[in-house]
């Protein structure tokens, strides 16, 4: 994994997603309830703060639950929820450890379908359906993961040349069609009394 992603919209953390499975795994574990920069631009914060070049699944697991917190709460913290987030990061991570002796990409590499990968991230900690499929959608269209059937997985967010999520975003121009998605979506959801 080496390739340019245009999450974070930072040259630096962007850089840290694209060669960092880990990075990438805890980038797309705290986009929620804050605008996606702020959650991919996370990993870089923390391995910052860490005095890292990376992310690593044993240190950050084997870290003191206060102390992470803390790290994470240090202004600007690192999420609108940074305790809460920074336990989330810490479950993550001892999964990683107990399940995968700490490497992220070994959550997909020898994955047998698409089925099977999916069925993976389900499994994280913090990744539910949705967040599963977006990630697997984003590893297909950018990461070049691609086993048997990632599309179908990855439901509409898999769907080639469509503008749903983090996984179509390649730079301004995508992310501000997914934000236009996101906005269609709000307002006919607001339309419909939903």
């Amino acid at each position: 994994m080496d390739v340019t992603l245009h999450l974070a919209q930072q040259p630096d953390a962007d850089e840290l997603l694209g060669r960092s499975p880990l990075a990438a795994l805890v980038g797309m574990l705290l986009d929620q309830q804050v605008p996606m920069e702020w959650a991919f631009s996370g990993p870089y914060t923390i391995a910052r703060r860490l005095g890292a070049d990376d992310l690593d699944a044993h240190e950050i697991a084997a870290y003191a639950p206060e102390a992470f917190a803390e790290l994470l709460s240090t202004k600007p913290a690192v999420h609108r929820y940074p305790g809460s987030m920074a336990k989330r990061i810490q479950q993550l991570c001892q999964y990683l450890v107990d399940h995968y002796d700490g490497e992220a990409t070994a959550v997909w590499e020898g994955a047998a379908s698409g089925k099977d990968l999916l069925k993976r991230l389900n499994e994280l900690p913090g990744f539910g359906k949705q967040k599963a499929q977006i990630f697997l959608a984003l590893l297909g269209k950018q990461l070049g993961v691609r086993p048997t059937g990632w599309r179908e997985a990855s439901g509409a967010y898999g769907e080639a040349d469509a503008y749903r999520s983090v996984a179509d975003i390649t730079g301004p121009e995508s992310l501000q069609k997914v934000r236009t998605h996101k906005q269609q979506l709000k307002a006919a959801a607001k339309a419909s009394g939903k």
